[in-house]
């Protein structure tokens, strides 16, 4: 009888990755690691033999390498951003996407806090100039810290480590983060959640932003608000290029709108000459650092030792802890459950952009939900892919994988870490609606927690969407206590408006000048049918010259502050939000 050989799954690592994290792999996986990397075509020629594939942030990962690795069943970025791999491709493909979003939590917010102490003692002028043979003690007079006042913009996890360490240094936090779990931010120490910036903006003596680079935070502060704030205000940015406008920037700078400001990242890095940011890395009120924010030794083994951990799972058979595109819907519920699924991840990425947008006064973090199955769907043995779709539509709007991290593993997790709670109901009688009948449909429901209960009770401060599947398409058939019925997907705007003559027209006059294009349009009117009481029955109040209704708008175009700012001031309309889905 011939001998045989097992296969030993192949792991290729084509950057410098910490031996600690290595050596768990080396005993049960080849591990090939090319500390000096690879070209681009050396990866193409080499990927077809690899299981497993282990990259940093110089790697590209593009489609090309993903279609020529047959075997590849894991790609794992040792760090937290996944710019450098197409995720779209990677699903498409069936290969899971990993990350280390912890392992550098620490070392981003001590960097964060060393940039806060340099720009408030100058230190990085100091160091040059006295490197220079200049000894200018009387140009380099700083501030203390100790008493001044912090603005958090984004209160995740490095976002609450830097407020805990600036409350050690005797500084006041403040925050604004309409996701924010309250009872965790009390916790911490932060003396408020702001429920507006421009709230913020005129109290802070530092400013710093710990969010993701997203549409809704791209160019986050710009002209406008550095225009509230201090002369003698400070700002930091260990997150994401792109949150400041780096041109406001340089001119606030340059014109004394701000007193200074310290930059880890930048929107293009290395900076181009003659370009904004190469500017503010040259700026004698900057302290500028090559994006060091998780470069220390303890952070790369902390990365390294998590996504190794992680590949070794997933080579396993098993899921991993921290995946970017793990399979929401396991292959033996998929065919059932996959349209119900994504039913109700756009319901709650709806609910986190029309009813907990910075703009409006809900929020996500510490809400409770009740998601009630109707019909067919409330028989299922196991709604595991439902909940977790619920939180990935909850979170996806502020992630910046888009709540593709969210699994049947991890939803439980991530929903307690936002305070959020839901609880599901499964209405073997009756429909969502008291009219329609559907096979199967799904009421979402937003309650404030019990301890914020007015005095209209917590009733009164719900938020309602319901939703059906026919066919493989979701739609929604109830937007709170408008009755709808339209398709949730793609780039939607929302307009809550008076029932007036002319309201549409003027609509689209507006988004005309801005050359958008409307592909879809719906007027929801109010049903009649459900009762009005406490918030409701204000609005009703409110729009006392006219029925209310809403406007649902799908459109194909780039829409601006100048847009929704435009839609705003136009008459009639009362509120709108921006929903991409």
């Amino acid at each position: 009888m011939g001998s045989t050989t097992s296969h030993k799954p192949r792991i290729l690592v084509p950057e410098k990755v910490s031996p600690d994290g290595l050596a768990l792999l080396s005993e049960a996986y080849e591990v090939d690691s090319r500390p000096q990397g690879v070209t681009p075509q050396e990866l193409l020629s080499l990927i077809p033999d690899v299981d497993a594939l282990i990259v940093r942030s110089e790697t590209k990962v593009t489609a090309e390498v993903l279609r020529a690795g047959s075997l590849l069943r894991v790609v794992a970025r040792a760090g937290v951003g996944v710019d450098n791999i197409d995720v779209e491709a990677a699903t498409a493909g069936g290969v899971i996407v990993v990350n280390s979003p912890a392992g550098n939590i620490l070392a981003a917010a001590e960097h964060t806090v060393a940039l806060l102490l340099a720009t408030a003692r100058n230190v990085g002028r100091a160091d040059r100039t006295s490197k220079e043979g200049r000894w200018e003690r009387s140009k380099l007079v700083g501030i203390e810290v100790g008493r001044k006042t912090l603005g958090i913009v984004g209160l995740g996890k490095v976002g609450m480590k830097v407020a805990r360490m600036c409350i050690g240094l005797g500084i006041n936090v403040i925050a604004f983060d309409p996701y924010a779990n309250p009872d965790l931010v009390r916790q911490t120490g932060v003396e408020c959640l702001v429920p507006r910036l421009a709230e913020m903006l005129p109290q802070v003596d530092f400013l710093t932003i710990h969010t993701p680079l997203l549409a809704t935070t791209l160019d986050l502060i710009g002209a406008a608000e550095f225009s509230l704030m201090k002369p003698t205000a400070r700002v930091l940015n260990v997150a994401r290029g792109g949150v400041y406008n780096e041109a406001a920037l340089l001119d606030a700078l340059n014109n004394g709108v701000i007193a200074g400001a310290g930059l880890d990242v930048f929107t293009k890095e290395p900076p181009d000459q003659d370009s904004p940011a190469w500017a503010l890395v040259r700026h004698e009120k900057v302290v500028a650092t090559p994006h060091l924010g998780a470069s220390t030794v303890e952070a790369q083994e902390n990365v390294a030792l998590d996504v190794c951990t992680q590949v070794a799972a997933v080579l396993r058979g098993e899921l991993p802890t921290s995946a970017v595109n793990a399979p929401l819907i396991l292959p033996e519920e998929y065919r059932a459950l996959k349209p119900h699924a994504r039913l109700i991840e756009r319901m709650g990425g709806l609910y986190t952009q029309h009813f907990a947008s910075p703009t409006a006064p809900a929020g996500v973090g510490g809400r409770h939900f009740e998601l009630m199955y109707h019909g067919d769907l409330a028989g299922i043995s196991s709604s595991r892919p439902l909940l977790a779709a619920l939180v990935r539509g909850l979170v996806s709007s502020f992630s910046d994988t888009g709540g593709r991290h969210v699994n049947i593993v991890n939803a439980t997790a991530v929903a307690r870490e936002k305070g959020i709670v839901i609880r599901e109901i499964h209405a073997h009688s009756g429909t969502s609606s008291g009219t329609e009948v559907y096979a199967s449909s799904v009421t979402l429901r937003a309650l404030a927690a019990p301890d914020a209960a007015g005095k209209d009770g917590e009733q009164a401060r719900s938020q309602v969407i319901e939703g059906y599947v026919a066919g493989n398409t979701a739609y929604i058939s109830r937007l709170d206590r408008f009755k709808a019925s339209f398709s949730p997907e793609g780039t939607l705007l929302i307009l809550y408006n008076y029932d007036e003559p002319g309201k549409i027209g003027g609509v689209g006059t507006v988004l005309g000048r801005h050359g958008i294009n409307i592909r879809f349009m719906q007027v929801a009117s109010l049903d009649s049918t459900r009762p009005k009481g406490g918030q409701e029955e204000a609005k009703a109040n409110m729009a006392s010259n006219g029925d209310e209704a809403l406007m649902i708008l799908g459109i194909d175009g780039d829409v601006t502050k100048e847009v929704m700012e435009d839609m705003r001031a136009a008459e009639g309309i009362l509120n709108v939000s921006l929903v991409r889905l």
